[in-house]
């Protein structure tokens, strides 16, 4: 395997493919191929480590170690015994091997994960007479098995834990929202890192933090201190000690206001913490508020919010989404507005046709991200009875056929 001719495979959640593929294409990479849930591309290895530290959107990096098909189980072992596992990974080194098995040649979905563990291990102890220990929590590497009927993929998952572990969120709320998530919907609306951006229902901050390293450019996981690449024989320190030192850290002040308001004090303070990791927490506002105290806020902006949905919280949804329409449109004429939810009937109170709607996950909850465009005008023309100012485009849905877990 060449490391000019690496396969390399950026998983991520659903709805955010596109996302991530624009944003490897800034990073300076061509050819990049959609998949459902990931994209690939091809590179070397440290075009891998600068993925791992500087893709927001992304979950994971996935670089090949071969493909083949199989007709029946022995021919998986004797495939996996061909890569030399040896080469790759000390034996003091702990791994596990996961994946996603869509194949009728196996009775069992985790018996192919325990045929390329058993695999590895062999090889360890004929050479070493020793093996390797096997951890499922927290290895220090990390193998993927993907399995659909006759064709196989092995592969190291040279990140190891999922990068939505930033580093950087030491306090939570009751539902935090995912690190990945947060950045994919800060693209998906389009912001410009210019115009004034608010989160009335800020919690832990995670969309305002997301937004704003990226605005200053400050990769995301540069507070993250593990990586399972750095657990391989051919991690070469050198080349990645002089590309995070050289990593942008420190942030001047934005051109406008990110602002982020919680009814909860006990939120804005975790939020304020989560922030001040980063030189950016400076310019963040925080204020302890309700939403319908956010006033004279502009005329133009955008707003991503995460309000909240389902039974952890004690809050009557449709009341406090109908309270959070109309703040919209006294308030926010002129901006863009983006909610995240999984309460249809919470986007219904809201009181306006969504102009746009995106099917995403959070986690494993299905939720939609939609779109408000409050121009000028709404307030006044919202009361004219029967007045309807956006008809629904279709909700962008791709048919979801994969068989792959959310992380």
């Amino acid at each position: 395997m060449s490391d000019k001719e690496l396969v390399i495979t950026i998983k991520t959640f659903f709805g955010l493919e596109e996302v991530l593929a624009e944003e490897i294409r800034e990073m300076g990479f061509e050819n990049v191929e959609i998949l459902n849930r990931a994209v690939q591309i091809q590179g070397d290895w440290k075009d891998v480590y600068a993925l791992n530290l500087n893709c927001r959107c992304a979950l994971s990096v996935l670089v090949k170690l071969t493909s083949f098909r199989i007709n029946e189980e022995k021919d998986l072992y004797k495939h996996a015994s061909r890569i030399k596992w040896t080469e790759l990974f000390d034996i003091k080194k702990t791994f596990a091997v996961r994946g996603v098995i869509n194949s009728t040649i196996f009775r069992n979905s985790q018996l192919p994960m325990l045929i390329v563990k058993d695999a590895i291990v062999d090889q360890f102890r004929d050479q070493y007479d020793e093996r390797p220990n096997i951890e499922t929590k927290s290895p220090q590497l990390l193998f993927d098995l993907y399995i659909n009927e006759n064709d196989c993929i092995l592969s190291v998952n040279t990140s190891g834990l999922p990068l939505f572990h930033r580093g950087y969120r030491e306090a939570t709320g009751l539902a935090p929202l995912n690190e990945v998530v947060a950045a994919g919907l800060v693209r998906l609306s389009g912001w410009d890192k210019k115009a004034p951006l608010i989160d009335p229902f800020v919690g832990s901050g995670t969309i305002l933090i997301e937004a704003a390293l990226m605005a200053a450019g400050i990769p995301a996981t540069l507070e993250r201190n593990h990586y399972a690449f750095k657990n391989l024989k051919n991690f070469d320190a050198a080349v990645w000690n002089e590309m995070y030192d050289g990593a942008k850290r420190n942030a001047s002040k934005f051109e406008n206001a990110i602002i982020g308001s919680d009814i909860s004090d006990e939120m804005i303070t975790k939020a304020r913490r989560n922030a001040r990791t980063f030189s950016i927490g400076r310019f963040i506002e925080f204020q302890n508020k309700s939403f319908e105290q956010l006033i004279n806020l502009g005329h133009k902006g955008v707003m991503i919010t995460n309000p909240p949905y389902g039974e952890r919280f004690d809050v009557n949804v449709e009341e406090l989404y109908s309270k959070l329409g109309t703040w919209m449109k006294t308030e926010l004429e002129g901006w863009d507005c983006w909610i995240i939810s999984s309460s249809e009937e919470g986007m219904n109170a809201i009181g306006l046709k969504s102009s746009r709607r995106i099917k995403l996950f959070n986690g494993d909850i299905q939720c939609s991200f939609r779109k408000f465009e409050m121009y000028k005008g709404t307030k006044k023309l919202h009361k004219l009875e029967g007045y309807v100012p956006f008809e629904d485009q279709n909700e962008d849905i791709a048919v979801d056929e994969t068989t792959a877990e959310n992380e």
